[in-house]
């Protein structure tokens, strides 16, 4: 009888008288057939479609070996197991890089993944053959120990394993799920079939730190900080901002930042408003941008009493206004009419006449003395001209006159302006005289300027200013306070204004007067006169002061103090300065 091979493993079945003299020989082979069903195997799968896996009939085949490695490939490879005939189980390791699948008949297949591994066996059914895929459906009992896990779902006891989704499930009904999403967003939801309390607790033995780009809270119901250390610190990128605190059941709310306020803002219409601004550099100053309010009588004030708490003065009677004592308010009856005004006899005659900077002293004066402070500015000077005789005269030096008690002025700074030098073709700017009054009397400034009084208003009668204690009532949200009057009383000047000495033919004015240049320099009564120019060679006198500096000639004469302006020149050695300010004073 001859030999055959059918059967799972291939091996040659001999017949009665087979192989004399090398019987031993085959079924020695066929031992180590049987052997290398139990090994480890490897071969190379074709770079294509399809591909066979043939178990040769008497042979050696590592196609036999129960671990079989392969290799090699591809491409998606659909792997035929023959004889079709054969049942046998493999170990298959897809060691290339793509899937394969086995198949033998027309039964089911089984697809091993690129990378991974499955034990797989055969029903040698022929052309209804089916390939299985052995380990679905495990039951593994007792401990598993594994490296990593890798599964398209898992469950163990109450947890499922599902893709990117872990749910909990506690009693019928309730679950906790944890899924992640696209970019790695996770989201933890807990669901109550009852709908009662699926909560979830986060409990640290030490800090819990929760980072990331926005945290947002989201409740439906209420959001409740508990701090048992009684502060709640708001910081930005590591430095406190703010801290609320529980100061024995006070509330504090603090700005941490020295000298930074806290700011209560809203919307107002569509526009954001500051409705509160606490300095905090300020001693926490309360600025309101809004009116201020409480209930209060019609006409009173909300003022500190001797207890320093808050109560209501009434209003005062028709015609008083609100004063202090230095100690508590009242209304005062308001004194009528302006202080009357006394001219010195003649301003050419001064008590003092300043010539450099300082702080006036009223010295032996009583308080209510009164006295007029006369402030001049230093002249413009000249400007040098050309062949053709054009010649520029500076401007005279503008003046400013103070009147006032003695002790409006005690302590006030003073600046003198001195007069200026022309620049090539171009003059000099006048200089401005200033009288600072000091702080216990708000530190006003009055100057002269620099523009014969155009940019201060001073002009014509506006140079004379009274400063007086006056003050009337005035109504600020809601409450009357005392007010002081303005400085400024109103002169009537005559429009005639007086004659002016060395007067020249340009015109007559209580400030300043211009250069010459293409008309004649102007003349002051109380300021400087215009320092004489020339244009295309027809000369001009220079202008005159009833009581300041007149101004300079051309070709080097200097403007004379107070406040005269320089008069031009042919060149640069010939222009000249303008006369330097002063401040002169009169007890009255």
């Amino acid at each position: 009888m001859a030999s055959s091979y059918d059967n799972d493993l291939r091996l040659n079945e001999q017949g009665t008288g087979d192989n004399s003299g090398s019987w031993g020989t085959v079924t020695n082979l066929n031992l180590e057939m049987i052997a290398e069903a139990f090994s480890y195997g490897t071969r190379v799968i074709a770079n294509a479609a399809a591909d066979n896996i043939t178990l040769a009939d008497g042979a050696l085949d590592a196609d036999r070996s129960m671990y079989l490695r392969l290799s090699g490939g591809g491409q998606a490879c659909t792997v035929s197991l023959l004889p079709n005939t054969v049942s046998k189980v493999w170990m298959i390791e897809n060691a290339t890089s793509a899937t394969l699948t086995f198949t033998q008949g027309s039964g089911a297949n089984v697809a091993v993944l690129a990378g991974q591994v499955k034990m797989i066996a055969t029903d040698g059914a022929g052309t209804g053959a089916v390939v299985y895929d052995l380990l679905t459906d495990v039951n593994l009992a007792g401990t598993t120990v594994t490296d990593i896990i890798t599964a398209n779902q898992a469950t163990v006891d109450d947890i499922d394993l599902n893709g990117k989704v872990i749910t909990m499930t506690g009693s019928s009904g309730d679950t906790a799920t944890i899924t992640v999403a696209a970019d790695g967003a996770l989201a933890i939801a807990t669901t109550d079939a009852a709908a009662a309390a699926a909560n979830i607790s986060i409990t640290a033995d030490g800090t819990f730190t929760a980072t990331g780009t926005t945290i947002t809270l989201d409740s439906a119901g209420d959001i409740i900080l508990d701090a048992d250390g009684a502060d709640v610190i708001f910081k930005d990128g590591g430095t406190a901002i703010g801290t609320i605190t529980n100061a024995s059941s006070d509330l504090v709310i603090k700005s941490n930042v020295q000298d930074k306020d806290i700011l209560l803002k809203g919307d107002d219409g569509g526009t954001e408003i500051t409705a509160l601004s606490l300095d905090m550099s300020e001693g926490g100053n309360a600025v309101f941008s809004g009116t201020v309010t409480r209930d209060l009588t019609r006409g009173s004030i909300d003022v500190g009493n001797s207890s320093g708490v808050s109560t209501p003065l009434a209003a005062g009677g028709a015609g008083t206004f609100l004063t202090s004592d230095g100690t508590d308010l009242s209304f005062a009856e308001i004194s009528s009419g302006s202080s009357s005004v006394v001219w010195p006899s003649n301003f050419a005659s001064p008590t003092n006449t300043y010539t450099s900077s300082g702080t006036w002293s009223k010295g032996s004066l009583a308080d209510d003395d009164y006295v007029w402070i006369y402030l001049v500015g230093g002249g413009g000077g000249g400007a040098r001209g050309n062949p053709s005789g054009y010649q520029r005269g500076g401007n005279g030096g503008a003046a400013l006159l103070l009147y006032g008690q003695a002790q409006w002025f005690n302590g006030g700074a003073y600046v003198i302006g001195a007069g200026s030098t022309g620049t090539g073709i171009g003059t000099g700017q006048p200089t401005a005289t200033t009288f600072t009054l000091s702080s216990a009397n708000s530190s006003t400034v009055f100057t002269t300027g620099t523009t014969a009084g155009a940019t201060e208003g001073q002009t014509g009668a506006n140079i004379f200013k009274i400063i007086e204690d006056k003050t009337r009532p005035i109504t600020i949200g809601g409450q009357v306070i005392a007010a002081r009057l303005s400085a400024t009383s109103t002169f009537i000047m005559p429009a005639i204004v007086p004659t002016i000495p060395d007067q020249g033919g340009g015109a007559k004015l209580y400030n300043s007067g211009n250069g010459g240049y293409t008309s004649a320099p102007g003349n002051g009564v109380f300021g400087g006169g215009g320092g004489e120019g020339a244009y295309a060679g027809n000369g001009s006198t220079r202008g005159g002061s009833l009581y300041a500096g007149r101004g300079g000639a051309n070709n080097g004469t200097t403007g004379a103090v107070p406040g005269g302006g320089g008069g031009g020149g042919n060149n640069d050695s010939q222009k000249s300065a303008g006369g330097n300010g002063n401040i002169r004073v009169y007890h009255v």
